[in-house]
């Protein structure tokens, strides 16, 4: 089943089209925290890419590789690191749908209880 899966499926890492495709025209050009691969076309038009450590998930993408990535700047991440401003937040990736993702205390998935406040709800009841 592991070959068969490489061969038509594509959500589980890249297909064999791909691992194919990238072996003959791809050059590496860098690696992000999470072992993400970047490459670009050997010649011709400037293409790029990634190839995904694990789940194919855009969100898994750094800033800085998504502005290479779209041709927004032309020096890679790995030739010339950014340096973060004083009021930005390290990146990291989008957690909803996993068991990271944050939960408010009256989530459905936390429990469904939530706190009384003070004047509390009243449901609208028609008249």
């Amino acid at each position: 089943m592991g070959i068969l899966s490489t061969i038509f499926t594509w959500w589980t890492g890249p297909t064999a089209g791909t691992r194919v495709y990238t072996s003959r025209h791809g050059v590496e050009v860098g690696r992000d925290d999470q072992d993400n691969v970047y490459y670009r076309a050997r010649s011709g038009p400037d293409r790029r890419w990634v190839i995904y450590n694990g789940e194919p998930e855009a969100t898994r993408v750094p800033p800085e590789w998504h502005l290479w990535l779209h041709k927004t700047v032309d020096t890679t991440p790995a030739e010339r690191p950014q340096t973060l401003r004083t009021w930005e937040r390290p990146w990291q990736a989008n957690t909803t749908g996993t068991a990271l993702a944050k939960t408010p205390s009256g989530a459905l998935t936390a429990g469904g209880h939530r706190a009384r406040a003070a004047g509390d709800y009243q449901a609208w009841t028609p008249e």
